[in-house]
C-alpha cells in the first residue's frame, strides 16, 4: 500500500471515530454518522446561540482542510473584508465547535501534516539532496568595537 493510500485509510479510520460510523469503508454507515452530527449541530443552534468565532490556520493545508470540515457540517466559512487569508470565521454553536469540529480537525490536520512531510522529505532526499537534517547551531562570537 503505498503513501496516499495509507493517509485515505487513516482519514477514513479516523472520519469513522469522529461519525460514529460502524465500519469505515461501509459510505451509508459514515452517511449516517455524518446525518447524526448535522442533527445535533442543529439540537445545539437551538440550545446553545452561534456567536461569531474567528480561526487562524497558519498555512493552506489546514485552512483548506478546516474549511471542507466546515462545509461537510453544512457550516458557511467566510472571511471579512480585509482579513488575512490565514483568517475564516464561522457563525457555530461554541459547544460544536468543542465537541466535534475542532477534536475532529485537530486529528486529521496531525494525519496530513504528517503525511505531507514524508513525501516533501522523500522528495527532497531524492530529488536534491540526501541531507534533510537542521542546519547545525553555532555559538556566536560576540564582536567588540
Amino acid at each position: 500500500m503505498d503513501d496516499e493510500a495509507l493517509l485515505r485509510a487513516k482519514l477514513r479510520k479516523l472520519e469513522a471515530l469522529f461519525v460514529g460510523a460502524g465500519t469505515p469503508g461501509e459510505k451509508a454507515a459514515a452517511e449516517a454518522g455524518l446525518e447524526r452530527i448535522r442533527a445535533r449541530l442543529a439540537e445545539l443552534e437551538r440550545s446553545d446561540p452561534q456567536i461569531e468565532m474567528q480561526f487562524s490556520l497558519p498555512d493552506q493545508w489546514s485552512r483548506k482542510l478546516f474549511l471542507a470540515l466546515c462545509r461537510r457540517y453544512g457550516l458557511k466559512p467566510y472571511r471579512l473584508y480585509r482579513q488575512r487569508t490565514t483568517t475564516v470565521m464561522l457563525r457555530v454553536p461554541k459547544q460544536f465547535v468543542d465537541q466535534v469540529l475542532w477534536p475532529e480537525f485537530k486529528e486529521l490536520s496531525a494525519v496530513l501534516a504528517r503525511y505531507l512531510d514524508q513525501v516533501t522529505t522523500r522528495l527532497i532526499c531524492e530529488e536534491v539532496h540526501a541531507d534533510t537534517s537542521e542546519a547545525h547551531e553555532v555559538q556566536q562570537n560576540l564582536i567588540k568595537p
